[in-house]
């Protein structure tokens, strides 16, 4: 491993520490009273509080200026300017707490302990004066520095930023430090899960969890990660979906569960797929698709309102707004109302030629609802920015969908599209165990056409069904494609801590060593 030359001397300085008796990673707990956050809203100078209080967090800056320095650190609220006097917090003879130690042994990005008192400085800004400074840990890899400027206008200008994205991915751990944006946005992330799971536990469904590790995969169509378990010899898959077993609680009795899911999916990634990746299902007994619609609608809506007191969200050049009712097209009213052309009543080889009409290349594989999907995906998918509902998709489509009460050859199905890209799925669930072996028996034959996202077929399910399943609703909403619209992020890897990404290159010399 070769190292900078800043790397060897954080490492020498972190020798010196221990010379000195200082352990640069000390076991104790810190006590930590206030945040940088806290002391900058609420200091108050007449009432002259905060003046006991103990932070703990980064050195972001110093500027030592002989026996005194100024300092910022930064918690995980933010960055407050600290003071340091060697003779408060090195009060006796030995002044190499501040003279050597905080002078020439702390780093950008060491973590340090500070005990001390709120004031304001002659220019006006909120300061802790320290009285006892303590090192918690020493930094052995600098920092990469974002220099920010504001000119005369108020304009603030960045310099040397840590932008670029594949490092910002795979070091997601410097880019929390140095771009506190990002932190916001992993917040924003987590409000939305907690908005949407107190508002479903709010309807009283009951939050479960089911197996990630599978013996047959169902649910999407989608690929699946395989894997073996030596103990039982036995062939496992990640789950691409957990729909087959909540359903199996909505047999067992449960009138409404839910679960935000870890799925997983052998597919292309771009900047709106993962293969590994977060929704939340839900299944609620005695309702119908028009049902869920209605609680999506509110639940979104919430959601928006409570990230940011609004149902309008700035979404890249698009402003969007998430107020109920949102515009409902069926599929082959979205697919005409785009293209001019109904292809509601085309078969496959008519479909085939459309496609081609229109530009868009099929695989000879797919089947009649897969060329529907395609040709919906490239000419109407894009185009739909504001929140709008696609209902009644053909059979062929949707296996575990009910089939329509008053349209033949379509389904009871939705999905949400927003800002051209689908957020949400949902069904009326097929209940009919005769129906759904049928359809799973239509897709072992598109499985031995070549469609490998084709469903297999799940007999243990089946037999579920033949218990009896009550009327049901369900519901898959994407949370990291959610997350997207709702932090107005450009990449799914921009909502996700730590996306898949290729393996890192290693230097040639290093390649050697492993050889």
């Amino acid at each position: 491993m070769q190292l900078s030359e800043q790397e060897l001397r954080r490492r020498h300085e972190r020798e010196e520490l221990e010379k000195m008796g200082i352990n640069p990673y000390p076991s104790e707990t810190f006590e930590v009273t206030a945040t940088a956050k806290e002391i900058k809203e609420n200091f108050d100078k007449e009432q002259n509080n905060y003046q006991e209080v103990s932070l703990a967090g980064r050195l972001m800056s110093r500027r030592i200026m002989g026996k005194a320095s100024f300092a910022e650190l930064m918690d995980s609220t933010g960055r407050i300017q600290i003071y340091v006097c060697r003779d408060d917090i090195a009060p006796g003879e030995n002044k190499d707490l501040y003279n050597t130690v905080f002078k020439k042994m702390l780093d950008i990005g060491d973590f340090i302990g500070i005990k001390g008192y709120a004031f304001v400085t002659q220019v006006g800004e909120i300061s802790v004066h320290v009285t006892e400074l303590k090192v918690l840990t020493k930094s052995l890899k600098p920092l990469p520095i974002v220099k920010r400027e504001i000119d005369e206008n108020g304009v603030e200008h960045v310099y040397d930023a840590f932008s670029d994205p594949e490092l910002r991915y795979r070091q997601r751990y410097v880019d929390l430090i140095v771009n506190p944006n990002v932190r916001e946005t992993f917040k924003k992330r987590t409000q939305l899960v907690n908005s949407m799971r107190s508002f479903l536990s709010g309807q009283g469904y009951l939050e479960v969890e089911t197996p990630i590790l599978q013996p047959l995969y169902g649910g999407a169509a989608a690929r699946p990660f395989k894997t073996h378990h030596n103990t039982l010899d036995m062939t496992l898959y990640l789950r691409i979906a957990n729909e087959l077993y909540l359903k199996r609680l909505i047999v067992g009795g449960f009138d409404g569960v839910f679960e935000f899911a870890k799925d997983f999916r052998n597919e292309g990634m771009s900047r709106f797929h993962n293969p590994e990746f977060t929704q939340v299902e839900l299944y609620v007994a005695y309702k119908d698709y028009n049902w869920m619609m209605n609680l999506v609608e509110e639940m979104v809506e919430k959601v928006a309102m409570d990230l940011h007191g609004t149902t309008e969200v700035k979404v890249g050049e698009h402003m969007i707004n998430f107020q109920r009712p949102w515009k409902r097209f069926t599929m082959f009213e979205a697919i005409e109302h785009f293209t001019k052309i109904d292809i509601s009543s085309m078969e496959e080889p008519e479909l085939r030629q459309t496609a081609e009409k229109l530009g868009i290349k099929i695989d000879p594989t797919l089947g009649k609802g897969k060329i529907i999907d395609e040709i919906f995906g490239e000419t109407c998918e894009p185009y739909l920015i504001q929140p709008t509902f696609i209902t009644d998709y053909p059979v062929e489509m949707s296996p575990l969908a009910k089939k329509h009460r008053d349209k033949p050859g379509l389904v009871e199905r939705f999905e949400a599209i927003c800002n051209g890209k689908e957020i949400c799925n949902a069904f009326s669930e097929l209940n009919d165990p005769i129906d759904q072996r049928a359809r799973f028996e239509e897709q072992l034959e598109l499985g031995k056409r070549g469609d490998t996202e084709a469903m297999i077929l799940d007999e243990d399910f089946l037999r579920a069904l033949e218990y009896g399943m009550p009327p049901t609703a369900g519901l898959g909403i994407g949370i990291d494609r959610l997350s997207m619209i709702m932090t107005n992020s450009h990449s799914i890897q921009d909502v996700l801590f730590f996306p898949q990404m290729k393996p890192e290159k290693q230097d040639k010399k290093e390649e050697e060593k492993v050889k």
